[in-house]
């Protein structure tokens, strides 16, 4: 049985692809969403995703490293890896672009990373799916940000087992249970077919060393044994009701807007949140001045389905002093405050205390 918690409709399929110019990035393919709830397993997804609609190419840009703050993050979690792997031999599964891959190996770790999507010429990746026929196996598998991506996680999860024959693994997600507090509607998007709460992550293993919160309570964290997988849950499912005023912070930013005309308005962040955030902000019928991001891979382009143009951090500058900037991720609030001088009236939208 799978019960109903959240449906939406003409998302992007690829939030973090982007555009030349702004008429293809509105012809971009969308889809819907629609969020139920397994009452056997517990476990959260999209019911109407179909991996067959996802294709990356080389104008997919979704790299964070760019910002401090999640560099910060990177080395908490490389703190994590070296409690307990400090010293072994490591396998990434979905290493990406190979950033994390690459930063492990500057600290003399042995990793080998596996992508059959990566497009770069590290000899570090192997450009394959994860299986026993590769011949490939290590005291440790990280999977950082994949695990939201894969349309049955434990059967997955299953095949790294048996690839791997056993081991350890350090996993991190999204988690929803942030999502609902903070009412992070714009967390919610096409390419994560899965939604994680710490209690759901916990059950999917019987030996579980350590498991928590990471960049500001947004990922869950876990480290444990392969081979001690479950594939169905040991204990109650907790059952899952969605707030009542989840999506209301699309409102307070349109009120907002709206109330102040000609004082300048700005969404910073371009990625998946961004995306999201500006594209309903457009269909309620407001348009922000600009849309900034750090990445320089991303400015000057166009994003999918509102067909608005990036910003560089210095373009936002020739906004007013005292525009509204809606901030997608509170974790670089400080961060763009010092680049922005504190000139602008800045709104951390997945703040619970948003208005």
């Amino acid at each position: 049985m799978k019960r109903e918690l959240y449906r939406v409709t003409d998302l992007p399929v690829l939030q973090n692809r982007t555009y030349a110019d702004a008429a293809s990035a509105r012809r971009s393919p969308l889809a819907d969403i629609v969020l139920v709830q397994d009452e056997l397993s517990g476990l959260i997804f999209n019911q109407a995703f179909d991996p067959a609609k996802l294709s990356y190419d080389s104008d997919y840009q979704n790299e964070q490293a760019w910002s401090a703050q999640f560099q910060q993050h990177l080395k908490d979690v490389e703190g994590i890896i070296a409690r307990y792997f400090k010293g072994q031999s490591l396998i990434e599964v979905g290493c990406g672009k190979g950033y994390f891959l690459e930063l492990l190996r500057g600290l003399d770790y042995a990793i080998t990373g596996i992508d059959p999507a990566y497009e770069g010429d590290n000899p570090d990746v192997v450009k394959a799916p994860f299986t026993r026929g590769l011949g490939l196996a290590a005291d440790a598998v990280v999977l950082r940000h994949v695990l939201e991506h894969i349309a049955d996680p434990v059967s997955f999860l299953a095949e790294i087992a048996d690839a791997n024959q056993g081991g350890r693994i350090y996993i991190e997600v999204p988690c929803f249970d942030w999502i609902l507090e903070h009412r992070a509607w714009f967390d919610v998007f096409y390419e994560h077919v899965n939604y994680f709460r710490h209690d759901d992550f916990r059950q999917l293993f019987d030996t579980v060393y350590e498991s928590g919160h990471l960049f500001g309570g947004q990922y869950l964290y876990i480290v444990a044994d392969l081979s001690s997988l479950r594939t169905q849950p040991t204990e109650p499912v907790r059952r899952l009701d969605m707030p009542m005023d989840f999506t209301r912070s699309i409102e307070d930013a349109v009120r907002l807007i709206q109330a102040s005309p000609g004082q300048g308005s700005a969404i910073w962040g371009a990625s998946s949140k961004g995306v999201i955030y500006s594209l309903f902000l457009q269909r309620a019928g407001v348009t922000v001045d600009q849309v900034v991001d750090i990445n320089p891979a991303k400015q000057g382009r166009y994003l999918p389905g509102s067909g608005l143009r990036v910003s560089s951090p210095q373009e936002a500058l020739a906004l007013p002093d005292g525009a509204q900037v809606f901030v997608m991720n509170s974790n670089y609030l400080e961060e763009i405050k010092r680049a922005t001088e504190g000139r602008f009236t800045y709104h951390a939208v997945d703040s619970a205390s948003f208005k």
